[in-house]
């Protein structure tokens, strides 16, 4: 059972036991429904405390029922709020670890909560595209005050239980217990002593005002018009909470309901929610048991000190982890770290970083130029140049210096790990991790695994990936893994645009405006145009019959690298990254279309997102088929959290779903009739093609 009864003297026990999170699905509501109708019937009984099994108390309700029947079946969480309201007998609720969503409303329809310290508190709905939909905003202003309660629920974020305590009259924490050991043993003593209370508290029956009323309530709005961009939950959850102080609690309650509902079907709710379960299923590796023995990591090398290398190493040392970072020249380390001390400095400057702990993470922080002293390193990661033969006289050196058992790690970013790991006698032990730059704020860790790459070392990478804060995906092996083999198609298309009659800025500008965090070309002049020209030149080689445009090498001969030379597809002036419309590459665009003898024509802002767009579709068909990614949903996580994806669009995969994946077939059909651009790789993928004529999707 998902709950169950036990009994303390005159009081019962329901404590929900549905492990990991105690979350409220159809099985949970039934066995708790049993229960409560079980303490009611019995003249033994007094009182009755709710209790959660495990670390916390719950989650919420099941993520996976939203949208499906099982939501609607009664017992729906509206009519279990309900009857623990409309209990005859005092219901007290006992908070531990976390209360979130679902959770939270439920404790709201009980007569008192009792909170351990410390524990979280929240409804986090809005970050799922939704606002609570069992009564939350309706209630929690009622029992914590209208401003402290629109905030939680306008940024989903949770409150400390003392904190919640403290608010000046505030009915929402009765009483904190001496600790979470003692918490069900006070709320037991606590029922107890509330057993012969009547008539029973209602937060229902509360008073939910705010001294300003109008004026609070249109600065509201108007803040969360201005935080929320293309999101709608952050508006409804304010104009829920106003109905709490407006309506009478039953038409608030629909209402309520009502615009949930409405929520519930927009694209913005459905891709947070795919965002959501992809999240977790990244971290699940089919054929790695959940048990499977990690190898301990408890020290860090990193092999260079440069952007990349200090970085990384910083996502250790902020997880508490001691790092020996190496270079090949004091020169080099001392540049490195200066650069490591001042992105920390910068944390504590905007108030983010107390200075005690950058004190103490920079004495976890060791240099070295000798690769004898990260012999007893338990992870090493490479970070040097991307060229093979630089990553070989690395991989020999780890091999012949690593203690037997260390995992090595390379951070390439396009080159074939398997022929990486053959540089040693330990192919098990290399994986990749590949991370994005800056390493120390982006949240993507792609994870590849060789074809030799053992179990264990993926399990250990994929757990370490949660302690440094990263979401994890992996990958297999082949140029460019998952995320940079799809930007190629992505950027040949842009350099295509380009050919035809666009600017930079308005290529830039289409694909801004479709929600992209910047466009391509002014990615390319961030991340340094000279490293895709460096990957192309390898390319033009390995796959001398891809197509091209010419435009990105002609820009680099000119010594157009970017931002770091204050010239790239666009101008820079010194010391500021604001892109300028640059005449000399207008100039050099013009004459390389004439030397072609091109034409320009207009090209629309939709035709520019959906070549764009759709070429990560096809080329993300690719991956599935060959086996590289495991999931549609794993994609979407590579360019939601490393490339910029918009978030209310859910990632590639889950865009062309939306769009249907008929449609995007006709768009492929219109861009390969076009002879300026590539007709081969507008083929539909096998997959893709499958999928669209049964009438199916990639999540």
């Amino acid at each position: 059972m998902t709950a169950h009864l036990s009994k303390q003297g005159r009081v019962a026990v329901i404590t929900l036991d549905n492990p990991p999170v105690n979350g409220m699905g159809l099985a949970t509501r039934r066995a708790f429904m049993q229960a409560l109708d079980q303490a009611q019937a019995d003249p033994g009984v007094g009182a009755i405390v709710i209790s959660g099994a495990g670390k916390v108390f719950s989650g919420g309700a099941d993520i996976k029922e939203f949208g499906q029947p099982q939501a609607f079946t009664e017992p729906n969480l509206h009519s279990m709020i309900l009857a623990v309201e409309q209990s005859s007998k005092p219901v007290v609720v006992a908070l531990h670890g976390s209360c979130m969503g679902g959770g939270l409303e439920l404790s709201l329809g009980c007569h008192y909560r009792v909170a351990a310290p410390a524990c979280m508190i929240g409804l986090p709905e809005v970050k799922l595209g939704l606002l609570p939909g069992a009564g939350g905003t309706q209630r929690l202003p009622r029992a914590l005050g209208v401003e402290p309660a629109l905030n939680m629920i306008v940024t989903g974020e949770p409150v400390a239980s003392e904190r919640l305590a403290a608010i000046p009259g505030q009915r929402l924490i009765d009483r904190i217990s001496s600790s979470a050991e003692a918490l069900l043993a006070e709320a037991v003593a606590f029922a107890e002593s509330v057993a012969g209370v009547r008539p029973l508290p209602l937060v229902r029956a509360l008073k939910a005002k705010h001294p300003q009323g109008d004026a609070f309530f249109q600065f509201a709005r108007n803040t969360a018009k201005a935080m929320a961009g293309p999101f709608p939950a952050p508006l409804a959850c304010v104009n829920a909470v106003e109905r709490a102080t407006r309506l009478r609690f039953d038409d608030g309650i629909a209402a309520e309901r009502a615009s949930f509902l409405d929520l519930m079907w927009t694209p913005e709710s459905l891709a947070l929610r795919h965002l959501f379960m992809a999240e977790r299923a990244a971290g699940k590796v089919a054929d790695v048991p959940a048990d499977t023995q990690l190898r301990p990591i408890q020290s860090v090398a990193v092999i260079g000190a440069g952007t990349m290398g200090g970085g990384i190493a910083m996502n250790f040392l902020s997880a508490g982890l001691p790092v020996v970072m190496l270079e090949t020249s004091q020169a080099a380390l001392d540049k490195g770290l200066a650069t490591l001390q001042k992105n920390y400095e910068g944390q504590v400057k905007k108030g983010k970083l107390k200075p005690e702990v950058l004190a103490q993470r920079m004495a976890l922080l060791k240099t070295t130029l000798s690769y004898a002293d990260i012999a007893s390193a338990d992870l090493v990661i490479e970070a040097v140049f991307e060229d093979m033969a630089v990553k070989q006289a690395v991989f020999e050196q780890l091999d012949a210096v690593m203690k037997p058992g260390a995992i090595l790690a390379s951070n390439t970013s396009t080159l074939d790990l398997n022929a990486i790991a053959g540089f040693t006698k330990r192919p098990q032990d290399v994986i990749g991790m590949h991370f994005f730059s800056p390493a120390n704020v982006m949240k993507l860790l792609e994870v590849v695994r060789g074809a030799r790459t053992a179990p264990d070392v993926l399990a250990t990478v994929m757990a370490l990936a949660k302690k440094i804060k990263k979401t994890a995906v992996v990958s297999g092996v082949c140029d460019g893994f998952i995320g940079n083999r799809m930007i190629e198609q992505y950027s040949r298309q842009a350099g295509f645009l380009l050919d035809e009659g666009c600017t930079p800025a308005q290529v830039d500008r289409a694909v801004e405006k479709f929600g992209f965090a910047m466009g391509p070309f002014r990615m390319g002049d961030l991340a340094g145009n000279d490293i895709g020209w460096a990957i192309r030149r390898r390319r033009y080689v390995a796959h001398p019959d891809m197509k091209y445009s010419k435009t990105a090498d002609l820009l680099c001969e000119m010594g157009r690298f970017g931002q770091k030379t204050g010239a790239g597809w666009y101008d820079y002036r010194a010391g500021q990254r604001e892109a300028l419309p640059s005449e000399a590459v207008l100039q050099m665009l013009e004459g390389h279309r004439r030397n072609l003898g091109l034409t320009p024509r207009q090209v629309s802002d939709e035709e520019i997102v959906q070549r764009l767009v759709f070429s990560l579709v096809n080329e993300g068909a690719r991956l599935l088929e060959e086996g590289i990614a495991s999931r549609a949903s794993d994609i979407d996580m590579v360019y939601l959290t490393g490339y910029g994806f918009p978030m209310h669009r859910g990632g590639p995969m889950f865009y062309a779903d939306q769009f249907g994946l008929g449609n995007v077939l006709r768009a492929m059909r219109r861009f390969a009739a076009n002879p300026l651009d590539d007709a081969t790789f507008w083929q539909p993928a096998p997959l893709l093609a499958r999928l669209a004529a049964d009438g199916k999707t990639f999540n």
